[in-house]
C-alpha cells in the first residue's frame, strides 16, 4: 500500500511540477537560417521521397493481401 501511495505522489509532483519549471526558463529561440535549409533540401538525396514511395508500397501490399485472400468454401459461416 505504501508503494502505490508513494509511486502516486512522485507521479502527481511531477505532473504539477513540469508545467511550473518550463514558465520559469527564459526560452528565447534563435532565428532558424532558411537559406541553409532551403539548400539543403534543394541537394538533398531524396530520402523522403524515398520513404513516401516505401509507405505507399506497404499500403498497397496490405490492400492486396486483405482482399485477395482465399475464398475457402470449407469456412464456417454462421446460420
Amino acid at each position: 500500500m505504501m508503494k502505490k501511495t508513494m509511486t502516486a505522489l512522485a507521479a502527481a509532483s511531477a505532473l504539477v511540477a513540469t508545467p511550473v519549471l518550463a514558465q520559469s526558463v527564459d526560452a528565447t529561440r534563435a532565428p532558424a537560417q532558411v537559406e541553409q535549409n532551403a539548400e539543403q533540401m534543394r541537394g538533398g538525396n531524396g530520402g523522403g521521397v524515398l520513404i513516401g514511395l516505401l509507405a505507399l508500397a506497404a499500403i498497397i501490399a496490405g490492400i492486396i493481401i486483405a482482399v485477395g485472400g482465399d475464398d475457402n468454401e470449407d469456412l464456417p459461416t454462421s446460420p
